[in-house]
């Protein structure tokens, strides 16, 4: 019995993306189907990220319902990604960007721009195409933790070109001034400058452009999220009471804006002594995962209190740039990884709303 393209797709319904809640076929994420005469199936998964956390699950999975079919000699299952744009509002997008993502906190001193550097690399290491722009405008620490000082040139084009450092494109406005040079602007200016920090940079083409926003509730912060396409936040917290007070403020924020929250970040979130190796909850434990079940967003993971994380942000040498094998950088990699499962989600959302079916919002695997 020889087996034909229809079997392999009806074997493969029963393969399901457990973000996005249906199965492959579906989903039209199978592609390039080939057998040859002696039963050897060969085939295409197109992921919607790069950095899908449980792609290796869904090949062994492909591959052995195929493998079962009458006929079948061998399945192979290729991996690729096709990354959507999940923007959520009908406003203008940057040319070239799929999906810009918005990470926030509620206060000051909790890590935000750590994690966002960090989560930006991740991403980068799973294949996808990152920028970073730091919108943190009263605070540009990006180019101290991404250990770059270049000055931005204009391109043919008059449009600037963007810093590259371990493969990220950078926007700051710490590339324009003095590093210990205060910037006392009012908001309207601040606006300005991010939008041109937006539209006037060539990106090219990003599958994650990754704002790096300022702490707070504050006037940059409501104008980014009403003026710019985001597809989604994610809201850094510390464990303790008073952050988590902080960070729900920001979280109802873009509730109240229609900015999807794709998730909850705990920073700082256990403290392992180098010495005698006994965990410490400095801060607490736990705070933020209950308040994204307090909040019904997905709890994205949590991030130790660990030596090396600080030192490679004050050092130009980012943990997940630097030493990608151990286990704080491991914890970032994971924590990106579940961020680009949710922004999954919200591009399906849209195309679901589109065609009127009805859907389901957060995975909060």
């Amino acid at each position: 019995m020889s087996v034909t393209k229809e079997n392999v797709l009806d074997a493969l319904k029963v393969v399901k993306d457990p973000d996005l809640g249906r199965d492959l076929v579906s989903l039209g994420m199978i592609e390039d189907i080939a057998i040859d005469p002696d039963g050897n199936v060969g085939f295409t998964i197109v992921l919607t990220t790069p950095a899908c956390p449980v792609k290796e699950q869904l090949k062994q999975q492909s591959e052995s319902v195929v493998s079962a079919l009458a006929g079948v000699s061998s399945a192979t299952a290729v991996v690729t990604s096709r990354v959507r744009a999940g923007t959520m509002t009908q406003r203008e997008g940057i040319p070239g960007v799929r999906n810009i993502v918005a990470v926030a906190s509620g206060k000051g001193g909790v890590g935000k721009s750590t994690v966002a550097v960090n989560l930006a690399l991740a991403l980068a290491g799973d294949g996808a195409r990152v920028g970073l722009l730091d919108a943190d405008v009263y605070g540009p620490n990006v180019p101290l933790m991404m250990g770059s000082h270049d000055r931005p040139m204009q391109g043919a084009d008059n449009k600037i070109r963007p810093i590259d450092a371990y493969g990220i494109k950078l926007m700051s406005m710490g590339f324009f001034i003095d590093a210990d040079s205060p910037v006392i602007w009012r908001g309207p200016m601040l606006t300005k400058l991010l939008t041109q920090f937006m539209y006037d940079v060539n990106w090219g083409e990003l599958d994650y452009l990754v704002m790096d926003m300022p702490p707070g509730t504050g006037d940059i912060q409501l104008t980014t999220a009403q003026s710019v396409p985001l597809t989604g936040a994610v809201i850094v917290s510390t464990p303790q009471d008073v952050a988590l007070l902080d960070a729900g403020k920001a979280l109802m924020m873009f509730k109240k804006l229609n900015v999807p929250v794709l998730g909850i970040v705990e920073n700082m979130s256990t403290f392992v002594c180098p010495h005698c190796g006994n965990p410490t909850d400095l801060f607490g434990h736990g705070g933020a995962q209950a308040a994204a079940g307090r909040y019904d967003v997905p709890f994205l993971g949590e991030i130790p209190l660990h030596l090396r994380i600080r030192e490679g942000g004050d050092s130009g040498r980012p943990v997940v740039a630097d030493a990608a094998d151990t286990p704080e950088a491991l914890a970032f990699i994971q924590v990106a990884r579940s961020l680009a499962a949710q922004v999954s989600v919200v591009a399906y959302k849209q195309a679901d709303a589109k065609r009127g079916a009805p859907v389901s919002f957060f995975s909060k695997r």
